[in-house]
């Protein structure tokens, strides 16, 4: 009970970032053997501006993809368009796209949380 009670005193505040839309679609690039999607981060963290972009399938195994970067910097209440690619070969396996804070070292004074979001390929 008295655990129930110190919560209350003391609130913990969660925020995560945010990602548009929740299933996108892959297209084919102008360049022959990739496809491509865009997602879209929203940083609503002000202790974060790094975050990781991975690609998952099915059973949650990373697939190989390229962009500008695998770790983007995203200031405080921006908001960025990510450009994926992918091999047209790993295009039938591709089922999640997904973006995860990264903490540095320096900017956690308390305990912090590491938020991943994750978008299902339509």
């Amino acid at each position: 009970m008295l655990k129930y009670f110190a919560m209350l005193l003391f609130p913990l505040s969660c925020a995560a970032h945010e990602q548009t839309p929740t299933y996108p679609e892959l297209k084919y690039s102008y360049v022959e053997g990739l496809s491509f999607t865009t997602i879209n981060v929203f940083n609503r963290r002000d202790d974060v501006k790094y975050f990781a972009i991975q690609v998952f399938d099915e059973e949650w195994k990373k697939i190989d993809f390229g962009g500008v970067s695998r770790v983007v910097f995203i200031d405080y209440l921006d908001k960025k368009d990510i450009d994926i690619y992918i091999k047209d070969q790993d295009r039938g396996r591709i089922k999640y796209v997904c973006t995860k804070s990264k903490l540095l070292k320096e900017d956690v004074k308390f305990q912090a949380v590491s938020s991943r979001i994750c978008s299902k390929i339509k």
